[in-house]
């Protein structure tokens, strides 16, 4: 790694909430979808959950690093959450997809960083779980780490990555704000041609819906033609070669939400996130790696470790109440991933420079064709 490593631990939290930071896209007015935002406008505004980023910056090549989600503050692997995985496309390198897929729950923290670091991500995840006093006696962990490839800005081969900055990036998680843009696992990727990085969003169901909340945390990294609140500016940026880039690379989705959903609902929610991304004009390209990990917070639908009776009592939503979840995780979605853009800064490094997102001329673009 060498002595003249830099890194930080990015989650001081902010002065003022998340909605009021300039550069996110509601500070100009853009708000996509219906359902209204929860108050950060974040994946923390479902109670309980989480983030932690560690950022590695170094030199003119290293530029990556991991970004921690936690479903409670608890054990997780004592307590674990319902949970599933959807593969949208899977030229991916995703860690602990069947597990999930097959007992329907999670009993790890999330981990998301490069693509050739998921392996160390994985060792650390083992780690954390053995290290609880609770857990002296368990024997196999389930590590759930997802990636994207930032090789072009990050020297990638060099696997910067270390098990104390995923250890790192788990103490440092906290509820509140969430740090976007070029952060964590967002730190050197790359979106519809420009920098891309970590974005987040929520919405809030009114009461007759259940009054839940659906938070949604993107890790961005591909390709298409980007669209903002449903005006293809991409087009005209691809007339004008103001960007380049093709429609490979990979997008991790996170879901969460309070609401009682059992894993096959999960499921059935993460696969709506999928449409979020292609509101924004995302393709899920042959060389795209697109997975979406769901999980809820809900109490009542915990699965201990040592369950004292072989019986499981949980009250779960009926599938006729799934469709205004579905419809808070596209919102969120695409939310999330257009303030990975916006929130996102020019980088040059590894040899490479590759632009932010003309927030100014996406919203002459949208004044002009009547959007703002």
């Amino acid at each position: 790694m060498g002595t003249k490593l830099i890194f930080a631990t990015v989650l001081a939290l902010l002065t003022t909430t998340l909605m009021a930071q300039p550069n996110r896209i509601r500070a100009h007015g853009i708000e996509p979808g219906i359902l209204p935002a929860g108050p950060l406008n974040a994946i923390t505004d479902v109670a309980g959950v989480r983030v932690g980023h560690l950022t590695l910056i170094a030199g003119d090549s290293v530029r990556t690093g991991v970004t921690a989600i936690l479903p409670h503050e608890g054990n997780i692997f004592q307590q674990k959450v319902p949970a599933a995985i959807y593969i949208g496309n899977g030229f991916g390198k995703l860690m602990g997809y069947s597990q999930v897929e097959e007992l329907g729950n999670l009993e790890t923290p999330i981990i998301l960083t490069n693509t050739l670091s998921v392996p160390t991500a994985a060792d650390a995840l083992i780690d954390f779980t053995l290290g609880h006093p609770e857990n002296a006696g368990v024997r196999s962990v389930n590590p759930v780490v997802g990636e994207t490839n930032d090789g072009v800005l990050n020297d990638i081969r060099g696997r910067h990555v270390r098990k104390e900055h995923v250890r790192q990036a788990i103490a440092s998680a906290a509820s509140g704000p969430v740090a976007e843009g070029n952060v964590g696992a967002g730190t050197g990727t790359i979106c519809f041609g420009f920098k891309g990085g970590i974005g987040t969003a929520s919405r809030r169901l009114p009461a007759p819906d259940g009054g839940y909340t659906v938070g949604v945390l993107v890790q961005a990294n591909f390709g298409g033609v980007l669209q903002v609140d449903g005006l293809p500016v991409g087009e005209e940026f691809r007339k004008k070669k103001a960007a380049g880039g093709s429609g490979d690379g990979s997008c991790m989705i996170v879901v969460a939400t309070d609401a009682p959903a059992d894993a096959r609902n999960l499921k059935r929610m993460a696969k709506r996130a999928m449409l979020g991304l292609a509101r924004t004009g995302g393709i899920a390209s042959n060389g795209s790696g697109d997975y979406v990990i769901a999980f809820s917070t809900a109490g009542g639908l915990r699965v201990p470790y040592a369950p004292a009776s072989p019986l499981l009592e949980q009250k779960v939503l009926d599938n006729s109440a799934m469709t205004p979840l579905f419809l808070a995780a596209i919102e969120a979605t695409e939310e999330a991933i257009l303030n990975s853009l916006f929130m996102a800064e020019s980088m040059t490094a590894n040899g490479h420079t590759v632009e932010a997102l003309p927030v100014e001329a996406v919203l002459e673009m949208m004044g002009r064709n009547g959007k703002k």
